[in-house]
């Protein structure tokens, strides 16, 4: 299929997608800058990337250069799924699966109408990592599964949980005194605000 001059192949889009999305996961995970996820990829940064333009990909040099870059699959860079001391791999509960695969249809760039697109090779191939009760997917691993703090630590226990004194779900706490989950915190406080108004009206009053 040819193209109009000027325009950025699909398979580039593809690729700044993809070192977006690290570079989100990565600075959530660690809590650094964006520009890092060049170290963990073994590419430029998304917005290196993405500043490139349509008019660099006219120039041979640049051209070069990007291929060079692209040389390696990003997706070998990607630090092994880490395992149990007996060698087997984290398992998900039917409830955690059913939030990683939503999680992975929303999130995941290299998931497109329930399949992979890194496994394409001419047949279309459905995504292992949805139809898999363990973390067999390094992508998702460090990729997407980030993007959901809780359900990460619910699956590897990496992390302390608290119950929601509210609605019962788990939850990361930011500190050792929260009792609530994010949502149910956010109307706890609006209901104590609340309340407090109206205490202090009526001693107004009276």
């Amino acid at each position: 299929m040819s193209r109009s001059p000027g325009s950025v192949p699909r398979r580039h889009k593809l690729r700044i997608i993809r070192f977006r999305q690290m570079a989100k996961a990565h600075s959530l995970r660690c809590g650094s800058s964006p520009h890092k996820v060049q170290r963990l990829c073994g590419g430029p940064c998304w917005e290196h990337a993405a500043g490139m333009g349509q008019e660099a990909f006219l120039g041979r040099t640049a051209t070069e250069k990007w291929r060079e870059h692209m040389r390696e699959n990003p997706y070998k860079r990607l630090p092994p799924i880490e395992r149990k001391p007996d060698g087997s791999l984290y398992r998900m509960t039917p409830a955690q699966r059913k939030q990683a695969n939503s999680l992975i249809r929303r999130e995941c760039c290299c998931c497109e109408d329930g399949n992979c697109i890194v496994l394409d090779d001419g047949d279309t191939c459905t995504c292992p990592q949805t139809v898999s009760f363990s973390v067999c997917c390094k992508w998702f691993r460090w990729a997407v599964l980030p993007l959901d703090g809780t359900l990460e630590a619910e699956i590897f226990r990496d992390k302390d949980l608290k119950r929601c004194a509210v609605c019962g779900r788990v939850f990361v706490p930011k500190s050792n005194r929260a009792k609530y989950c994010p949502g149910c915190a956010a109307r706890v406080h609006r209901r104590q605000k609340t309340e407090s108004e109206r205490k202090r009206r009526s001693t107004v009053d009276s």
